[in-house]
Order: structure tokens, then sequence, then C-alpha cells
């Protein structure tokens, strides 16, 4: 099908979506859920094929974690469309209500944005938490998967129409465009007679093509070299398992921990505490030289950093970069210098200091002794999120309902007309 068409398509499903009712939404999304687990085998299957395809290729581990989906992997997907059908509707919810001097009554009203055109890469599961997330919030969405996961989304594009045709909504809601041409990409770009947002879920190179060549507006993110600055004053046990968690729990996500910063007078404490817990897991340590010379003797994987590239490079991997300061000042100038404002934190019991590391460090989300990796639409209560916004219009942090949603303006009168 030809992408105008699609197009087309989406524009009608989403005119019938947006008068649709929460209850038939929410039914629709249960069904998803328990189609997911239904068609299990055919799912898997499908993504085995994904996942020999891109072995074949010899691409890198992590990008086969991304990718790959297992049976507990396909339940949370199939949780995370329960718990967007358990979030509130907030289509047609009213605020900012206000009486003008002259009696009118005026309030907002939330509406769906309209379509999204959502691009991504090797994460099956993004396909069935944006078409619950968008159906919830009543957009159509036009997805574009990557060629490594083609076989996966076709599988489970197929759970999610095969569900809207039995609940009485459109299946063109969702659409999944099965040409993996890169031109196809550039074809959704320029549909702005029909498409209202395009939500790139990728690497650097994909988000820059799409702000180049997009003629619909572009929402960025979903990139992250994100800091932790532990000071003096911290609890330093708790600050080992915020760094372990951080870095460890799933090194290949956007909110994994990428430079430790330690502050110059704990450095010779506490840096072996964190190494010698982080080396559980196997994780390299890129180290500055006051780094280096406290870890190296007795942790054989700490290395050099090289300040040219390992400051500014995310890691998705079992890599730590590791510095030493001598101050917030410093801390807050190097994140500053370095950091994609996603995930950004601190761990310390000083308040002073807290504060002065919120005020300064404008991340789209920043951190108070907690891991960066609750940087997360499913952790902030959202559900799931459709994609991690670093921008500042109109969303920012993680995108749910709400953000997937504009408002318009209500004006009621009694007759009235403008002198």
């Amino acid at each position: 099908m030809e992408i105008i068409e699609i197009g087309r398509r989406a524009k009608a499903a989403s005119k019938q979506l947006a008068r649709a009712g929460t209850t038939q939404k929410n039914a629709a999304l249960l069904a998803i859920a328990e189609g997911l687990m239904t068609c299990q085998d055919d799912i898997l299957r499908a993504n085995a094929q994904d996942v020999a395809n891109a072995k074949a290729r010899n691409v890198e581990t992590y990008f086969i974690d991304r990718l790959t989906l297992t049976p507990q992997r396909l339940q949370a997907m199939a949780n995370d469309v329960r718990a967007v059908a358990a979030l509130p509707d907030p289509v047609g919810e009213q605020f900012d209500h206000r009486t003008l001097p002259n009696g009118l009554r005026l309030h907002k009203r939330r509406v769906p944005l309209g379509v999204l055109g959502v691009i991504y890469e090797a994460r099956p599961n993004v396909t069935t938490d944006v078409a619950a997330l968008a159906l919830k919030s009543g957009n159509a969405v036009i997805l574009r998967g990557g060629s490594d996961n083609i076989h996966s989304n076709a599988a489970l594009t197929a759970v999610i129409h095969a569900t809207l045709d039995r609940v009485g909504l459109p299946a063109d809601a969702v659409q999944l465009i099965a040409d993996t041409d890169r031109a196809r990409i550039l074809e959704l770009l320029r549909l702005n007679d029909y498409v209202d947002l395009i939500i790139p879920r990728g690497g650097e190179g994909l988000h820059r093509f799409c702000r180049e060549h997009s003629t619909i507006p572009v929402i960025t993110g979903g990139m992250g070299i994100n800091h932790l600055y532990v000071d003096e004053t911290a609890d330093q046990a708790k600050a080992v398992e915020v760094v372990f968690n951080a870095k460890t729990s799933k090194p290949t996500v956007c909110n994994a921990l990428g430079t430790l910063l330690v502050q110059a007078t704990i450095a010779a404490e506490f840096l072996p505490k964190v190494a010698a817990r982080l080396v559980e897991k196997g994780v390299e340590l890129r180290c500055d030289e006051r780094a280096f010379a406290i870890l190296r003797p007795q942790f054989p994987f700490a290395r050099r950093a090289d300040d040219a590239t390992d400051w500014d490079t995310e890691w998705l991997a079992l890599i730590l970069g590791v510095k030493v300061v001598d101050s917030l000042d410093e801390a807050i100038a190097f994140i500053r210098a370095h950091t994609m404002e996603h995930s950004d934190g601190i761990c310390s019991r000083d308040p002073q200091a807290i504060e002065r590391f919120l005020n300064e460090i404008d991340s789209s989300a920043v951190f108070v002794n907690a891991s960066t990796r609750f940087n997360d639409g499913g952790q902030f209560g959202l559900g799931a999120e459709v994609a991690i916004s670093t921008q500042r219009i109109h969303a920012r942090g993680p995108m749910g309902l709400r953000e997937l949603t504009s408002y318009k303006w209500v004006c009621e009168g009694d007759g009235h007309v403008r002198l």
C-alpha cells in the first residue's frame, strides 16, 4: 500500500476513534493483551526469525537483547497494555475553568492529537506500547519499525487488527508500514496533510534525519548520556546500590547510567566500594586520571578514559565512565557540558546541594538519591510511554496518555456578542 493511502486511512480512522468511548477503548486494550498471550507461539516464532537474521549479520549484543522476545517479556508487554487500560481516559477532560467579567464561561477540553507517526528500531515492545497509548488517547498511529523486527511487528500488528475488528474500532487506527525501504521514512515525514506528530525512537542518526527532513513537528529524545554525582554527605551504602542499579539492571536502554561523578573528599573510600559491586556484573570502568589511580591497583578492569570521546558516548553496554570532581560546581559544569538532558541525578544528604542541583541541572528528569532507571512511563505511573522527550515543547520526559493529547478552548455564553 502506498504511504499516502496509509495516511488517508489513518486520518479517517482517527476521526472514528476520537468518538469512541472509554469503555470501548478499554475493551480493545484488554482484548489485545489477551491476544498477545493467545498468539504467543506465533509471535515468538516470528521474533525468532528476526533474531536469527540479526545474529547472521553479527550485530552488537545489546541490539540482540533489545530485539529478543521471551514468554516473560511478552507477558510484561501484555501487562503494560492492561495497565494503560486501567488508567483514566484523558480525552474530554475539562480543566482551567473560569468565568470572565462579562459572564462568558471558559474551559479547556482535552482532545487527541490526531495521527501519530512513530519510527523505531529493534524493540518489538514499542509496537504494543505505542498502539495501546495511541488507542486509549484517541489517536491513530502509523508504525514504521526497522527491517530487523519486521516479522515480530507484523505478528503483533495482526493481533491488534483482529482485536479492533472484533470490538468495532477501525483496524486502520494502527497501521504498520511493511516496506522497510528507508525511502518510506522520507515519505512518512512529508505526510503533513495526514500526520500530526512524528516520534522517532532510535539513535542520533534517526533523530537527526527526522529533524532535517520532516514537514511535520518532531518529538526528539530517547538517547541518554546520564550522570550521577555522589557528594561527601551521601549515604555511601545506598549510593553504591543506586549506581549498581542504574548501570546494570538494563544497560542497553536510554535511562541507564553513563558517567559516575564522585566528590574528591570521598573518592578513595567510595570508589573501591562501588567498583567491587560493579565487578559482579563485569562492568568496565573508563576512568579519569584520579579515578584510575585509585582503582587500577585493585581492579584490573579499570582503564583510562579517552577524554575526546568517552564522556560523550551513550554506552548501551556494561561500561561506566568514572570521574573525580572537587566540588558541586565542577560536577554541574561537567554534566552541563556532556549531558543529553535525559536523566541526571545526585546522591546527597545536603539540602542546599540538592536544591542547587535541581535548579541548575535541566534534564527531562532529575533524580535525588534514586536510580536514573526510573525515568520510564511505567515507573512514573503512566502505564507505558510512547517516547521520552528531551525537548521543551510540547511534552518533556516520559510521554504517556496526557502527552498524546492537546486541548481546545470551549467558550459558553448566553447570546453574548463582542462590543
